[in-house]
């Protein structure tokens, strides 16, 4: 069943009027009819409803809400992803993926050995165009959450965000001792979790920024005996972690 996401403002009086995009998906690309039953998630609230499609028009399609769905798709394990700089392809890679896997946010890093440096000028641009890959990767997961795509940062005000998170956690491929596995096996039983989770760019973390974020309390671990791509990195550790902890 196709998914689509709409603001609280286009549900009334049991029914849900889609526009925008999402218009032209439905009509010229998925060549849906009158009748047809689809999901609809509410961006602001999360909530979900099975609706079937009664109107279809050029500017909008009304749909009537047939029920509210009680499931969630969401973890007890919110995961935010700090992700050093790529290239564009494996930064869209990266959030199409790991969108659909369940990160909750996504925050482009700046850091010592990123090839790629983000202009303010193209930044919002990008950001936008992210924000809309997340949005995709979450109708096409069913999530009932879309992942916010922020701003870029720096390793200072990382440093700044740590203390919010029951466990931060760096991979680095110079760590030989620690696995991720015995990192979140070290964390006490809870219902809930935040976890902050930093992977560099292609050329890795400085040793500089290693120290720097080791002496304000991150846990550096090791994702196994083989080097990974700075875009398969946060994949394998995002799954990981919702395998050892969601409940």
């Amino acid at each position: 069943m196709q998914k689509f996401f709409v603001e609280t403002k286009q549900i009334k009086n049991e029914k849900i009027t889609i526009i925008g995009e999402d218009v032209k998906h439905i009509t010229s690309v998925l060549r849906m009819k009158v009748g047809e039953v689809i999901q609809i998630g509410n961006k602001e609230t999360s909530e979900n409803y099975i609706a079937k499609i009664a109107q279809i028009g050029e500017e909008n399609v009304i749909t009537n809400i047939i029920k509210k769905v009680e499931e969630t798709s969401e973890s007890n394990v919110q995961i935010d992803l700090y992700q050093g700089l790529p290239k564009a392809d494996k930064m869209e890679l990266i959030i199409q993926k790991t969108t659909e896997i369940g990160a909750s946010k996504i925050i482009p890093v700046e850091m010592t050995r990123c090839v790629v440096k983000l202009e303010e000028k193209e930044a919002k641009k990008k950001t936008e165009r992210w924000q809309k890959i997340a949005l995709s990767a979450a109708e096409q997961s069913k999530r009932d959450k879309i992942p916010t795509i922020e701003n870029k940062i720096n390793l200072k005000q990382i440093i700044e965000k740590i203390k919010e998170y029951d466990c931060f956690l760096v991979a680095y491929e110079e760590e030989h001792q620690i696995t991720l596995k015995q990192a979140l096996q070290r964390l006490n039983k809870k219902q809930y979790y935040k976890i902050g989770i930093l992977v560099g760019p292609e050329g890795g973390i400085d040793t500089k920024e290693i120290a720097l974020l080791k002496e304000n309390g991150v846990t550096i671990v090791t994702l196994g005996r083989r080097i990974l791509r700075c875009e398969t990195a946060p994949i394998t550790m995002v799954s990981n972690i919702l395998y050892e902890l969601e409940s």
